[in-house]
């Protein structure tokens, strides 16, 4: 229920730029692919073989049902949309996730990030644009634990069970060059950073830098 809410922000903010695009207001739509960074935290997890299965542990205490925790990285993909609704101002929105589950200790996680944003055009130009953006969001990790199980040897079966989530307040901020391809047609790459209050829960740092590449379509004049 939660991630269909989020998603259908971005519906909304299609929907309207159906109808803004006509007033000849600048509304983008894209895709983004990249990636974002955080190192691991110096924590561990137990293994569910142990009494304490998926507690908190010190890696350097020699248990050897205590495994490190990971860091942050590997291929995100995004979803947002904005209206400009003057040539330098406006206002966007997006969505980050990480489609793949990477390990983390002995359990999966999956990184989402999004976030509601400002957004100023210091350069327009019919060609290129500088985007400047900043707003604030939220920042989720869930995780799972998967096991396997056979029947003889004939059926093997893998099931990944959910075990929590972890969701945090963040601050955005961007800066991208957009390119026009063509009239409607364009790439940005985008440098972002976050700042995710609390973290260090789950990883080493509050402050995640990431790296995308947008590609999107101009419903309306630019």
């Amino acid at each position: 229920m939660r991630l269909a809410g989020r998603c259908s922000l971005f519906l909304t903010l299609a929907a309207c730029g159906a109808s803004l695009a006509s007033a000849q207001s600048a509304v983008d739509i894209g895709i983004s692919f990249g990636n974002a960074w955080d190192k691991a935290n110096a924590s561990g997890i137990e293994n569910a073989a142990s009494a304490n299965a998926f507690g908190s542990c010190s890696t350097s205490s020699g248990d050897i049902d205590c495994l490190p925790a990971s860091s942050l990285n590997g291929f995100f993909l995004g979803f947002g949309g904005d209206i400009m609704l003057y040539k330098k101002f406006g206002v966007g929105a997006e969505f980050q996730i990480q489609p793949a589950q990477k390990n983390y200790g002995p359990l999966q996680d999956r990184q989402i990030f999004y976030d509601v944003n400002g957004i100023y055009q210091p350069i327009a130009t019919k060609r290129v644009a500088l985007r400047i953006e900043g707003g604030i969001g939220g920042a989720r990790t869930s995780f799972s634990y998967s096991q396997s199980g056979c029947v003889g040897t004939a059926v093997c079966t893998t099931q990944s069970e959910p075990v929590g989530s972890a969701t945090h307040f963040q601050v955005h901020a961007g800066v991208g060059v957009q390119i026009y391809i063509t009239e409607h047609l364009f790439v940005r790459p985008q440098f972002d950073y976050r700042y995710v209050t609390n973290f260090t829960q789950q990883f080493n740092s509050n402050s995640v830098p990431a790296a995308t590449i947008w590609v999107g379509y101009d419903l309306g004049g630019h």
